[in-house]
């Protein structure tokens, strides 16, 4: 796994107008458990990656707006309606759940969820 979170660590640094930091959070058997990047407004993204292919693509900007935007697959219940479940995408809030539209490959994935908070942080500019 720590190839995997590597390899996604890379893609965030290429978004360097809005990172300003990495870092992989590893167990103390060095085994790493997530990506936490921290942007220029001062909020931070949390990518959470399963060798059984669960994923979280988490962008906490509670204490800039009040907003959390997150891509998982989770599978609950409560969002079996969405087309795209158990992939689905918390827009805003965690009650507010639409369609994914991530695509499959984890670094395709990576590029999307980055590209996302930048055209979002630069909106607002």
């Amino acid at each position: 796994m720590l190839k995997t979170y590597l390899l996604l660590e890379s893609i965030a640094r290429d978004f360097k107008e809005v990172v300003v930091d990495t870092r992989i959070f590893e167990l103390p058997s060095g085994e790493p458990v997530k990506l936490r990047i921290e942007l220029i407004d001062g909020s931070f993204a949390d990518i959470w990656i399963s060798i059984n292919g669960k994923y979280s693509y988490h962008w906490d900007r509670l204490e800039i707006d009040g907003t959390i935007y997150r891509y998982d697959n989770a599978p609950h219940k409560a969002w079996s309606y969405v087309s795209t479940f158990p992939h689905h995408f918390h827009n805003k809030n965690e009650q507010t759940v639409m369609e994914s539209d991530l695509p499959l490959m984890l670094e395709m994935q990576m590029k999307k969820f980055m590209d996302f908070i930048r055209k979002t942080i630069f909106q607002e500019s």
